[in-house]
Order: structure tokens, then sequence, then C-alpha cells
């Protein structure tokens, strides 16, 4: 018996969260747009059996989707990431140790025979969908690197059942994957690597394999050199321990259409400011710096211009109208007569948890001792999100700048007024 790493990917995710609310969605063709609803960066495996691909501009395909019945949908982060709480929930309840790695994938260890290794990967799966509804694949090895590899092998191959227990593989089986795979599908072996091992006759995974650690670790990194330690059964890459708070908050969005005007950038600004104090209540976090920026198109033609200001707050504070004061000294740099601009954001870093350092009394922020970010955010949860705001952030009417979803799917778990009726017959 040893510790062993479990590495458990949503099928899908963005799809797979679509079909959790929409039943009408199984077994059709599914497309989910990125933001402005720009490309597809989700895609069924119906959809992937017409030749649909990942990355492709959706005006490109708008048409032929259209005459093929496809099902498109805008993405709605909300519901995504609250069914990945709910997932990474469940998982951590079976856990020794756990490591969430992205929005729809983790990594847990637990101390478990290869047969029970087995078992357990299958009693997660089947917990997940009574629990939650997602499908789920789940590669088991002694190390990150090959729970990966297990896990695309579960994805590749039916007669699996959607797990794979690397060490209940045949060896040869094992061998012959390595093999067939190109190293690119190692995990952390980017493009530039790719072409650099190959030169070094380096074409397939078992080739990296199969390298002298010392060797890959003079010609590149000693994190490559892990790499190859771990695809050795060797365990080189730790969990990462969960941190209890962010180290920053950044909120950043693409406009629908470009920004022209001052007025427009001023309300960029007191709106970004103001939901990030709100993502700070929500993480219970106050925050001693604020970094505003905005940019051009990558594409313009002309000079571009990406100006910035970072401005040291006079206390760590949520306060949404000391942030919105902060952000608003970006205006200083704008050129709205020169240029239009496609982009903005605020990074809030400095960040302490709330309640750490109290203010002496008669020092504290009026609004933060008013609890008035509190108060905002119990208005937008009960009446949306553009129910209240300060200044220009407060209009109720959306802001023609403001992100394109046209194919937005009703945000069933967040949102009060989008629950999705059922029908009891």
């Amino acid at each position: 018996m040893s510790n062993l790493i479990f590495h458990i990917d949503i099928n899908t995710c963005y799809v797979s969260c679509e079909r959790l609310l929409d039943p009408s969605l199984l077994g059709r063709p599914v497309l989910v747009l990125s933001n402005n609803d720009g490309c597809v960066i989700s895609l069924s495996a119906e959809a992937k059996a017409l030749g649909y691909l990942m990355g492709t501009p959706w005006y490109q395909v708008q048409e032929r989707a259209e005459s093929q019945g496809v099902a498109v949908r805008s993405s709605n982060y909300e519901l995504y990431g609250d069914i990945s709480q709910r997932v990474m929930s469940v998982l951590q309840e079976h856990a020794a140790d756990f490591e969430q790695y992205s929005i729809d994938e983790a990594f847990l260890t637990a101390p478990v025979t290869q047969d029970q290794a087995h078992h357990l990967a299958h009693a997660i799966k089947a917990d997940l969908t009574r629990r939650v509804g997602v499908p789920v694949c789940v590669g088991v090895a002694p190390s990150k690197t090959l729970a990966k590899l297990a896990n695309k092998t579960a994805k590749k191959v039916p007669a699996l059942n959607g797990v794979c227990v690397w060490g209940l593989l045949p060896a040869a089986r094992r061998q012959a994957l390595l093999a067939a795979l190109p190293v690119s599908e190692v995990w952390g072996v980017g493009r530039r690597t790719t072409v650099r091992l190959e030169k070094m006759g380096v074409a397939s995974i078992a080739d990296l394999a199969q390298s002298p650690p010392e060797l890959i670790r003079k010609r590149f990194s000693v994190v490559l050199m892990r790499t190859v330690l771990e695809l050795n059964g060797v365990k080189a890459i730790e969990l990462e321990p969960e941190r209890a708070f962010k180290e920053q908050l950044i909120y950043s969005r693409s406009f629908s259409t470009p920004i022209t005007t001052r007025d427009q950038m001023h309300q960029v600004l007191s709106i970004y400011a103001q939901r990030g104090a709100e993502r700070l209540i929500g993480h219970s976090q106050l925050a001693g710096l604020l970094t505003a920026y905005c940019g051009t198109s990558p594409f313009r033609v002309g000079q571009a211009h990406y100006p910035s200001v970072q401005v040291k707050l006079p206390g760590k504070t949520a306060d949404p109208l000391v942030l919105t004061r902060a952000a608003l000294r970006l205006l200083e740099q704008v050129d709205t007569g020169y240029a239009s601009y496609v982009r903005a954001g605020i990074v809030l870093s400095d960040l302490v948890p709330a309640g750490l350092n109290l203010p002496l009394e008669g020092l504290a922020y009026q609004h933060e001792a008013q609890d008035i970010a509190g108060l905002m955010n119990r208005i937008r949860e009960r009446c949306g999100q553009a129910a209240v705001g300060l200044g220009l952030a407060g209009f109720s009417a959306p802001a023609g700048w403001e992100m394109k979803r046209d194919m937005l799917s009703p945000r069933g778990t967040t949102h009060w007024g989008e629950l999705v009726p059922a029908k009891i017959t």
C-alpha cells in the first residue's frame, strides 16, 4: 500500500455544465464560445464528429452551425465556477491531500493498493454523478505526471469506462502507450521545449522517460528533470497546499465595442473597481495596492497605447469608494482622442485577511464602518448585478461596451431570478 495520486478531470467541462441545467442538450452537438462570443473554447464529442475545432472563430462557422442545428452557448462563468466548487467539495471528502489545479481538474492522494485505487476511482465517479451530475475521468498513478497520462488514457479508451489505474495496465501496454504518444503530450512540455527535444532525438514520451535525468537538467531545467523522474514512477512534483487567501485579485474584461470617450472609460473603471471590492468582501480580504490598466487592440494600425497606474492605498481596505477613486487615477493617462481601447482591468494586491489589522478608533474608512460594501453586495445578490453602484457605475441600463454574451444560458445555481423551472409529470 502506498499514497497513490488521483487526477480527476471534468469531461468537456463547460459543455457538461450547460447540459446539467438543460438536458435537451444531451446527445446534441454543442459549442461554447469565449468572451464576446469570439471563438470556440469547448465542444461536445458530437460537435467534434461534425468537424468543429477548438479555437475556431465563431463568425467563420456560425452559418454552418445554424444550418446543422448545433447548440451554441456564450461562456457562463458564474455557472461553471459554481459547479466547479461543488465538484471540488466532493473530491476533498475522498482525499488525504488535495490540490485544485484548475476549474475542471484536481489532484488528490489516498493510501491504497492498486486494486483499492480502482474501486475508489469508480466510487469517486459515481459520487460526482449522483451528487453533482457531471461526468469525469480518473487517472491513478504513483506521480502527478503519470496520473495525467492515465487520465488521458481513460478518456481515449472506452473499454476503461473512464478510469485508468496506471499500475494495473500490463507493462507492455504502458510502454506501447508511451512510445505512441508524442513528447508534446507530456504535462508541462510546451511547443519550444518540444522542438528542442525533437532536435535531440526525443520524439515520444518513451524517449523522454529513457533520457538521463542529469542530461535533461543540464540542457533544460530542473523542472523537466523532475518530469523525467515522474515518468519513471518517482514522485518528484508534490501537491501544492491550498492557499487560504488569494495573493491578488484581478478583474479584467475585453469590451464588445471599443471605448472611445472619457466618460465611457470613467464608467468602466468605476464598475471594475466596485466589482473588485465585491470580490474582496467575498474572500474576506482587504487590499493595500490597486493597479489599473487599459489597452488598444494588438491588431490596431498605428502606435499601440497601454497606460497603467499603480496606487498605494492609504490603508488596507475593501471600501468601494476608495477603490473607485484609486482606479480613476488612470484617467490622467488615458487619451480617448488618440486611441480607442478594447480592454481594461484592475489588479488588487498586497492583500490581508479582513479583521487582521483593525484601525484605531476614528481612523477607519467611513463606508467600511457603515458596511456600505456589504450592503451593496446584499442588494446585488437579491436584485441583480446592475441594481446598485456608485457614481457612473450606478446606471441601471447595461453599458454598450459590456462583454457580449448573446447566447448566455440561465445562471441557475447562483441567481434567484434565473432558477431553472422543473416540470413534474
